[in-house]
């Protein structure tokens, strides 16, 4: 499981930078995760804000 999630749209990353959003701006200090899968039927989705499909971090400290 990823360690680190972007700070900017709190995808879970494997790497250094986010797949999403090319930012290199991450942290480890989060808790809780979602994976959507479809945005169009998830409220979950629709309350965070998530445009694309992923795992999701629910609070980025």
């Amino acid at each position: 499981m990823p360690e680190n999630v972007c700070k900017e749209c709190h995808r879970l990353v494997t790497g250094q930078v986010c797949d999403k959003c090319n930012s290199s701006s991450l942290t480890s200090d989060w808790s809780g995760y979602v994976v959507i899968i479809d945005m169009e039927k998830s409220m979950i989705a629709k309350r965070l804000g998530v445009k694309s499909p992923g795992k999701y971090a629910l609070k980025v400290r």
